[in-house]
């Protein structure tokens, strides 16, 4: 394993929830860490491995919740690694993946703080797959759209048609809040109402659910059996595959 040297910041991904998902960088970094600044989506599975002298802050930021700036978190980070802390950045899925680990990435370069990035399991890939849809096929799909959900004021608006006309699955993060919105765009873009959807929370861990719907019907199917955040929403031909996986895997596909 590569030394975690003190006064420098590990960006590190914990996949999205599995403990046994964690890569053998990660697993090092948390058993020898002095500080954990972790996000919430960081399962206490994954926490369990942490060193026992190990200091820890939580830096979760949720959708409509109470949360820390992006730039106090960064803050924190540098004002640790110059105090001779060996800082492990520990966020769920991957860090580069919506995970805000680019920002952080350039910040700690600006100060001049050396960093290690450290991949994960993202969401969109591990937790479908848990769930039994693959996230490619040959005969389904020769690519896919990760995409978030998040649909704030500021951004620019969403040019559905474009992303229906690619005929490519497209795979939301941080879905769940706009998916009437969502699922309204992608219909009047040109996609099939009938268009398959499936929706995961709570991806990898034991209290995983999957439901199987369509964009025409996702927001009341969804409301109707208390999907809500965090999940991963897959839309597009490669959700059908489930019904024919999930019935011979082993784990937590059901």
């Amino acid at each position: 394993m590569p030394p975690f040297a003190p006064g420098t910041v590990w960006l590190c991904g914990a996949g999205p929830g599995d403990p046994g998902l964690l890569t053998l960088h990660a697993l090092h970094a948390l058993r020898t860490a002095d500080v954990i600044v972790f996000d919430a989506l960081v399962s206490d599975g994954v926490m369990a491995f942490a060193g026992n002298d190990a200091a820890r802050e939580f830096a979760g930021k949720r959708g409509g919740k109470l949360s820390p700036k992006q730039g106090d978190i960064t803050d924190r980070l540098i004002e640790l690694a110059r105090d001779g802390k060996r800082v492990l950045r520990l966020k769920g899925g991957d860090p580069f993946v919506f995970g805000r680990g680019g920002e952080e990435a350039l910040d700690l370069t600006r100060a001049g703080v050396p960093f290690r990035i450290i991949p994960g399991v993202t969401a969109g890939i591990g937790g479908l797959a848990y769930a039994g849809i693959p996230a490619t096929t040959r005969d389904t799909n020769t690519g896919v759209i990760l995409m978030t959900g998040h649909l704030a004021k500021a951004d620019a608006p969403r040019d559905w048609a474009a992303i229906a006309r690619t005929g490519l699955p497209v795979i939301l993060y941080m879905g769940m809040t706009h998916l009437a919105d969502i699922a309204a765009g992608l219909i009047a873009g040109g996609l099939s109402p009938d268009t398959p959807v499936g929706i995961v929370s709570d991806a990898t861990t034991p209290r995983q659910r999957v439901l199987e719907t369509t964009l025409a019907t996702a927001r009341a199917d969804a409301d109707r059996d208390g999907f809500k955040s965090p999940a991963i929403v897959a839309v597009g031909s490669i959700v059908a595959l489930r019904r024919h996986l999930a019935e011979g895997m082993i784990g937590v596909a059901p």
